[in-house]
């Protein structure tokens, strides 16, 4: 799966450049959770929480305690540093050093039972970019179609540019059953803005939409609440241009004609439980559990709409994975409060289809945050965490033949990669 970087008609967003492991990396595969900066503070353990809006965005059920309107705005920082070292040296991702993704969530009281809510964040994201010259030459060859006379073999291309931006527009119903317990509602509307998947040989470049859902409850009695939200996968049908290429091609302008294709990209299904305790007033712990459905992230075949055929593909075969969240909210002063939050994610990516395009592995992520109430309704809150991966030392004896190259000797190195978000927000209770 690849492409030559060309102009796309459509204006990029200053959402744009969403980070997957390892360059956003902020949760397993290339998951973005994060969509509060109350989630960022509490390393997103946040499901069973009835008392802070930044908990909306993870289970929307919490609209239901909440007695008055409310919305926020923010965005979330993301600074990545990532590397491998292969037998050709240590090399740097390529990628932006800070990119921005958007934060935003409201809650519209309509009566005493129903809540409408509406957010709008990143839930998923990835951009890789290795330098020609990352990964040894690969072994086998692969023919390009190109015009009589030219009809080179070249070597197998590695991946260079690799890229996601996907929006989330959800919005959803909340109902207060009783006094103790509220459920929710939703939809997911996904947009993939752009997907490009580069190598050293082609280039392909595309969006396209999909349709999710998600359904949510909140149970609180006294000090205790208990949460739990699924959210449902989405398969994108993304369509654009898929061109082959090579150096000498594009030295002598005899590209190929680029073919219009087609992939679908499966996004995992996701489900939260969670379980927190009141300890006094100022004082709350809550635990996590999120299993995230990475084994529908199965495989991308890249298919000429002009025949039907597969063109490129790529097996990445995950297995579904857990993270563990644990989060501590502590209130300082009436208008004060401080966050604590830890968590540690597993990866759903194996080594016997390892890929290059999104280098997973088991992370931890620290988090801190604070909340001011400012007065007259407003809040200003911040967070920040830091994200650290597991080096994976990646070592294959499988051949790269032409064909699927994860999970072969050609992607052998050592890849580290820790991240630094920040979350910015303002906030107001009406």
């Amino acid at each position: 799966m690849s492409r030559w970087i060309r102009h796309h008609s459509i204006t990029r967003l200053t959402i744009a450049s969403m980070l997957l492991a390892p360059t956003s990396a902020l949760a397993s595969g290339f998951s973005l959770p994060e969509a509060s900066s109350a989630g960022v503070g509490l390393a997103n353990a946040l499901v069973a929480n009835p008392d802070e809006i930044g908990a909306f965005a993870y289970n929307p059920a919490a609209m239901g305690f909440h007695e008055r309107s409310s919305v926020a705005l923010g965005s979330l920082l993301i600074g990545p540093n990532f590397s491998v070292t292969t037998a050709s040296g240590q090399h740097d991702s390529q990628g932006a050093a800070w990119v921005a993704a958007p934060i935003f969530y409201s809650a519209l009281k309509i009566d005493e039972r129903w809540r409408f809510g509406l957010g709008l964040s990143a839930p998923f994201g990835l951009e890789t970019r290795w330098a020609d010259g990352t990964f040894p030459a690969l072994s086998g060859t692969v023919r390009i179609p190109v015009p009589p006379p030219l009809d080179p073999e070249v070597p197998r291309g590695h991946p260079t540019t690799s890229k996601l931006e996907i929006l989330d527009l959800a919005p959803s119903l909340a109902y207060r059953v009783d006094e103790h317990l509220s459920l929710a509602f939703g939809l997911d509307i996904y947009w993939v803005k752009t997907a490009q998947l580069d190598s050293t040989t082609a280039s392909l470049i595309g969006d396209g939409a999909d349709l999710g859902f998600n359904a949510s409850l909140l149970y609180r009695a006294q000090d205790w609440s208990v949460g739990a939200a699924f959210r449902s996968g989405a398969t994108i049908g993304l369509e654009g241009d898929y061109q082959p290429w090579s150096p000498t091609l594009v030295a002598i302008g005899r590209l190929p004609p680029a073919e219009r294709a087609r992939v679908d990209l499966n996004l995992p299904w996701r489900l939260q439980l969670g379980v927190r305790y009141r300890f006094t007033d100022a004082l709350a712990a809550e635990f996590d559990w999120t299993r995230t459905g990475w084994s529908a992230f199965n495989r991308l075949e890249i298919k000429g709409q002009r025949l039907g055929n597969a063109i490129f593909s790529d097996t990445n075969a995950w297995r579904d994975a857990n993270a563990y969240r644990f989060g501590l909210t502590y209130q300082i002063r009436p208008q004060t409060g401080l966050r604590f939050g830890y968590s540690y994610d597993e990866t759903g990516q194996r080594d016997d289809h390892f890929s290059a395009r999104v280098p997973d592995n088991d992370r931890q992520l620290f988090g801190l945050g604070f909340v001011q109430q400012l007065g007259q309704g407003f809040s200003v809150e911040a967070g920040y965490l830091y994200v650290k991966a597991k080096e994976r030392s990646y070592r294959s004896t499988k051949p790269s033949l032409a064909g699927d190259i994860n999970g072969t000797s050609a992607l052998n190195g050592d890849y580290k990669m820790d991240a630094h978000l920040v979350g910015l927000e303002i906030s107001k209770v009406f």
